[in-house]
């Protein structure tokens, strides 16, 4: 354990009355709350030392002007005063920074530009929770408690993932997401932009990427239910990047130190690109069209899928690694990240191991089975990325049949895949879907918006997560990310209400010492964070304060057992027909539910007000959650 870090448990047990008023996510290493507070008034000036810190101040001007309605002067000195270390303290790294505020201003310094950012953050969370506010509010006092920071990340990939293929997202809603992820320290933005249901990116070489692939036809309902595009039918659900597009989004996150990773999902979730170019499948099923959110496959609980489309490219065709060049030259221009993320994960065989030519190559190569002949496939993409100067990342799969040297690895399906490649030594990042998928289920399916997903990712259960397996060695953990997969969400709005505050939770993981890790004080800052994200507008989910229901049958005697994963709340319940509240009886062991047509309704209270949703379970969900 770092000293800083013994410094930062020893802080809060001195200072715990003044530290309940902070509420900084990620929590910093160490954080002293002094004595006193600094003012903000219409006078304030926002200094910079030197030129490379001033894009920094210029930044802090904006964000406190609209909120405040104040027109801070921005020159080399002032009260708000940032400075680039001279001699680099080594503690700090890259990203590090330290900042002190007392009534006489505040100080913030780093090695570098980014850690500078980063005490910016901090600092604008110090503020009232009006700060976040896109228009002007009336307030008469705009302070921060007087305190000393010195913070650091523990890791150095600080990822979210977003996809735009199953619901696309404008450029500005991209914006707001980036800068959404930023406010909490997040370093890259993984951008999938093609799979099934879309290709997003402008390919100049290959107009009909957009023109075909980033078109479907209109449906609305449950996705993985609608129906499948009709023949004939016209294709008017339409939405890609171009490639200026694309620049200004990077300028943007880059201005917010954040690299954005592509992702081109290659071989298998390609039907957007056989839509446009079906010569690329084994198949050549011209009558392939882009996945609308209609079932085409079919899962068999245990891994394994036949589809029932042709969604995969040819290996054994060199017109797909012609194609893939032209992709991935345009890609790595347009991209500074030293990674492209190529997909690799759920590709279908099926297809492969009925065509000749495919099996012509297995014979010639000496490759035994489907898993070996993606290996193949993986091997020449990353020949392609390296003779661009790009280095190779994909999901686990990647791993079957043999890796690619050099090529780096993110662990979704569990811990396993990642502490593999590591073990190899590949680089890895870890984003488990039982932790880190965001698109999950995060409260009880009764009462969440369209979620019928497998699995269920709660609040809890993510908090849980740390990325760095034992015995492993550390160079190898890049760090972790959070994936939003966006089936299940149609509108931005949706977006944020799956990622927050899933995604705050991870922001702890990625940047915060492991031995700070608090459940119950997140829980605090959580709470904080709330405040602040009503007056900035974002949307976000309440779930951690629903009951958990679950149910057992002992004797003969259905029983309901209710918990919460927040502590100290009341629980409330009827059996009646009547809506529960603080006046029906309260929740103190588990419930036996009478015969008959039978609904237990429950709900969550605390200091005398509801704060969980109302949650209505009849019996016979009831007797499906006790098998």
């Amino acid at each position: 354990m770092r000293s800083s870090s013994l410094l930062f448990a020893l802080f809060l047990v001195i200072h715990a009355p003044a530290a309940q008023n902070i509420a900084v996510i990620p929590q910093p290493v160490s954080l002293q709350p002094l004595k006193g507070s600094f003012r903000l008034t219409a006078q304030t000036v926002i200094g910079y030392g030197q030129t490379a810190a001033k894009p920094v101040a210029d930044m802090l001007a904006a964000q406190l002007s609209t909120p405040t309605g104040y027109r801070l002067k921005v020159q080399r000195q002032g009260q708000i005063q940032f400075r680039l270390n001279a001699k680099p303290n080594a503690t700090l790294g890259r990203e590090g920074y330290t900042l002190e505020a007392t009534a006489q201003g505040v100080r913030i310094a780093a090695n570098e530009p980014a850690g500078l950012f980063y005490g910016v953050q901090t600092l604008l969370q110090l503020f009232p929770p009006e700060i976040e506010s896109p228009t002007r509010v009336r307030k008469s006092v705009w302070s921060v408690p007087a305190v000393r920071i010195t913070d650091y990340p523990r890791f150095g990939w600080r990822g979210v993932m977003l996809d735009v293929s199953r619901h696309f997202f404008t450029k500005e809603e991209v914006k707001r997401y980036i800068d959404r992820i930023a406010r909490y320290k997040y370093n890259v933005f993984h951008w999938h932009l093609t799979d099934d249901q879309g290709w997003r990116i402008e390919i100049k070489s290959l107009p009909k990427l957009t023109e075909v692939g980033a078109c479907r036809v209109k449906r609305y309902g449950k996705w993985g239910l609608l129906d499948a595009p009709k023949p004939g039918e016209p294709a008017t659900d339409c939405g890609f990047y171009t490639q200026d597009d694309i620049r200004e989004i990077i300028a943007y996150a880059a201005g917010r130190h954040i690299s954005v990773l592509p992702e081109i999902d290659v071989p298998g979730h390609s039907m957007a690109a056989i839509a446009a170019y079906p010569e690329l499948c084994c198949t050549k099923d011209t009558s392939i069209r882009v996945n609308p959110g209609s079932t085409f496959a079919e899962w068999y609980g245990d891994g394994t899928f036949k589809m029932l489309i042709d969604n995969s490219l040819n290996p054994s065709d060199e017109q797909v690694y012609s194609f893939l060049d032209k992709v991935f030259t345009e890609v790595a221009e347009l991209f500074p990240h030293p990674y492209i993320h190529v997909g690799g994960d759920e590709c279908y065989t099926g297809y492969w191991e009925k065509d000749p030519n495919c099996q012509a190559l297995m014979q010639r190569e000496g490759i035994k089975t489907g898993h070996e002949l993606q290996s193949y496939f993986m091997k020449r993409v990353e020949k392609i990325l390296r003779a661009k100067g790009k280095k190779m990342i994909g999901w686990d799969e990647i791993l079957e049949g043999g890796l690619a040297p050099g090529a780096a690895v993110m662990s979704w399906q569990g811990l396993k895949g990642g502490i593999e490649a590591a073990r190899l030594g590949h680089e890895v990042v870890m984003s488990p879907n039982d932790y880190v998928y965001i698109d999950l289920l995060q409260g009880d399916p009764l009462v969440e918006p369209d979620q019928t997903s497998y699995k269920r990712v709660r609040l809890s259960k993510l908090y849980e997560f740390d990325p760095m397996p034992e015995g492993i060695d550390p160079k190898y953990i890049l760090g972790g990310q959070a994936n939003l997969w966006t089936e299940k969400a149609p509108t931005y709005r949706m977006a944020e209400y799956l990622s927050f505050p899933r995604a705050w939770a991870a922001a702890d993981i990625y940047w915060s010492p492991k031995e700070s890790k608090n459940w119950d004080a997140f829980i605090r800052r959580m709470e904080r964070h709330f405040e602040r994200a009503d007056f900035a507008g974002c949307n976000y989910a309440r779930s951690a304060y629903d009951a958990i229901v679950t149910a057992s049958i002992t004797d003969g005697k259905l029983m309901a057992h209710i918990n919460t994963e927040i502590a100290g709340l009341d629980i409330f319940y009827t059996l009646d027909e009547t809506l529960p509240d603080a006046f029906t009886p309260r929740y103190t062991q588990p419930i036996e539910i009478p015969e008959g047509p039978v609904t237990l309704k429950v709900i969550t209270y605390r200091g005398g007000k509801p704060v969980g949703r109302m949650i209505p379970l009849s019996r016979e969900e009831l007797v499906k959650r006790a098998k």
